[in-house]
């Protein structure tokens, strides 16, 4: 079974500004369906489609499927299917020898930046860049599926 260890972190935007990156990655994304236990995520990025199931969280860790798809069904599928879809530039950031997924959203999510890496196991260690603030791994409105849900500017703060 493919496992996915992933933890989750907001980003201060000014130093998230100052920070030295490439170019990002445009994402558009969806969901197919989504409850507690489940989700199936439709994704386009550059030039290829994705379809990705995802199972239960327990701890950091969840069971994650994902599939190249061609670009345009992928198009289809989150204009047919897809009630809402999330945008965002997504940064791969290198930084003491893990990779940092920085995602800033676009459109009802704007102002929101979240950091994510990816671990080998549950246990792992790892530095935290400089740009990082708080942990939300495990804060449901955090989740992507949650915010296409529930976007940004809605939040009460």
């Amino acid at each position: 079974m493919a496992v996915e260890i992933e933890r989750k972190f907001l980003v201060d935007k000014s130093a998230w500004e100052s920070y030295p990156k490439d170019k990002p990655h445009y994402l558009r994304q969806g969901y197919l369906f989504k409850d507690l236990i489940k989700t199936a995520r439709v994704r386009v990025s550059d030039e290829t489609g994705y379809l990705t199931i995802k199972g239960k969280t327990i701890g950091i860790s969840r069971a994650e499927y994902e599939f190249e798809i061609p670009r345009e069904e992928a198009e289809e599928l989150l204009t047919q299917f897809c009630e809402t879809v999330i945008m965002k530039h997504r940064f791969i950031i290198p930084f003491a020898e893990k990779l940092w997924e920085v995602d800033v959203f676009l459109g009802d999510n704007e102002g929101l930046i979240v950091a994510e890496i990816e671990l080998v196991d549950e246990g792992e260690t790892f530095t935290l860049p400089p740009f990082i603030t708080t942990e939300v791994t495990g804060t449901r409105k955090y989740y992507n599926s949650q915010l296409a849900a529930n976007p940004y500017k809605y939040w009460e703060e």
